[in-house]
């Protein structure tokens, strides 16, 4: 299984000239990459521009809309992002659920319309702090996989290029990132679930990734003892020293 590491950029850069310099240092530092699958997501507006410079980076999205077109004022199709050659699509990111009140219902919804294209879903999980003190982790994360995967086939998942990030609410953004051995208890429960909604097989087969505050300091930790495929990076990933840093761990985990 390759190891997967997908840089988030929220909503960063402030401009095209900024996103352009930050992506072709990426692309520069990156070159001698080979076993690791590189994944950036810039803001929408960048995207045709990253795009046409993309070569051994691959093409992510922030979210999407569950409809192929229609009258959604705001909102960007899945069918929009392949034609801009997108592969994979975040779904579900904390911040979106909090900020936005996105449910699981329409992650699911979301969910159906990037496998009906082919794209390769990046679906996040995680719980928040006050979640996590009244010991209902494990709870949290069955209700979001669980309703995440609601009408979704055997079939659908095993033609698919699926990835799960979990990534506690707590962790993010804060500068104090969940313990490996926390992770591995995490990902082994998600993997348990996963293995009850499809089978054994199709949850082995599931790249699942670990997010909040990941960096250079911690990423080969979480690689080694977390049993995880992948690192899904945020702040770091707009700094291409520490990326790239963080892309040498991964390509030597």
């Amino acid at each position: 299984m390759k190891v997967l590491i997908v840089g988030n950029w929220k909503c960063n850069p402030t401009s095209q000239k900024k996103a352009e310099h930050l992506f072709n240092l990426l692309k520069k530092s990156l070159k001698n990459i080979k076993k690791t699958e590189v994944v950036i997501c810039p803001p929408f507006p960048y995207l045709p521009i990253i795009a046409k410079n993309s070569s051994i980076i691959k093409l992510g999205a922030q979210n999407c809309f569950f409809a192929r077109e229609g009258p959604f004022t705001g909102e960007i199709s899945p069918l929009m992002l392949k034609n801009l050659g997108v592969k994979y699509v975040i779904l579900g990111h904390s911040e979106r659920r909090k900020i936005l009140r996105e449910t699981d219902e329409m992650i699911n919804k979301k969910l159906l319309a990037v496998l009906e294209e082919k794209l390769f879903p990046i679906l996040c999980v995680g719980e928040t702090k006050e979640e996590r003190k009244r010991g209902e982790t494990f709870k949290v994360l069955e209700k979001q996989i669980k309703n995440s995967f609601k009408k979704i086939s055997k079939s659908k998942i095993q033609l698919s290029k699926l990835s799960i990030a979990y990534e506690p609410v707590w962790a993010i953004g804060t500068g104090n990132p969940c313990l490996p051995d926390e992770a591995l208890i995490a990902v082994l429960f998600i993997r348990k679930i996963l293995s009850k909604i499809f089978s054994k097989k199709i949850a082995n087969q599931i790249h699942i990734l670990y997010g909040g505050s990941v960096n250079s300091k911690n990423a080969r930790d979480y690689l080694q003892e977390s049993q995880i495929n992948g690192l899904l990076v945020g702040g770091a990933s707009l700094d291409p020293k520490e990326f790239t840093q963080i892309a040498k761990i991964t390509e030597s985990a």
